[in-house]
């Protein structure tokens, strides 16, 4: 019997022995080398931004002895993201000192008076009020974005209105502004 009469007597040991040298040849030829190439970016470096407060004044803004109904007094302070990341800041007040409720009658604006330009400051035009009430009702006005580096005049108008009593006579209040910010 020959070779190919004893394939053709099997079949089924013919298509197995057969699906055996295919799948061999097939493994064979998938394992065989293929072209590679290979590219890197190396030496990825982060550093976390800043976010910092610089102000004009690092004391008062206000020293008002003797105030009688109908004054009023002003004083502006320049705040500036001295950070490398924009914020969102915002004015708040706190440490108030008010024992006979003085700072419940003052009357309070405060304006952004814009942005530097360089080192020129803004003109306060009363364009942009940011806060108008009572001294002790300030709460957390939002001033916006500020950009790196971006600086801003504020104005703050205190005034005693006239139709305040003799019950204020000497009162005496206190109050410290402050400046948040976060990115």
């Amino acid at each position: 019997m020959s070779r190919l009469s004893a394939l053709a007597a099997h079949p089924r040991r013919t298509v197995g022995a057969l699906a055996v040298v295919l799948a061999a040849v097939g493994i064979t030829v998938g394992s065989g080398a293929n072209f590679t190439a290979h590219a890197a970016n190396p030496a990825n470096t982060f550093t976390a931004g800043t976010l910092t407060i610089g102000s004009s004044a690092s004391s008062a803004l206000f020293n008002a002895p003797n105030m009688k109904p109908g004054d009023n007094v002003s004083g502006t302070v320049d705040i500036a993201n001295t950070g490398s990341v924009p914020g969102t800041f915002t004015l708040s007040t706190s440490s108030a000192v008010d024992t006979g409720g003085l700072l419940g009658q003052l009357d309070l604006k405060v304006e952004d008076c814009g942005l530097f330009n360089g080192a020129t400051a803004p003109n306060c035009t009363g364009s942009s009020i940011v806060y108008t009430g009572k001294a002790n009702a300030v709460g957390t006005p939002s001033l916006g974005s500020f950009a790196a580096s971006a600086k801003h005049r504020y104005k703050f108008d205190v005034t005693l209105p006239a139709a305040t009593t003799n019950a204020f006579q000497g009162k005496t209040a206190s109050v410290e502004f402050d400046w948040d910010a976060a990115a």
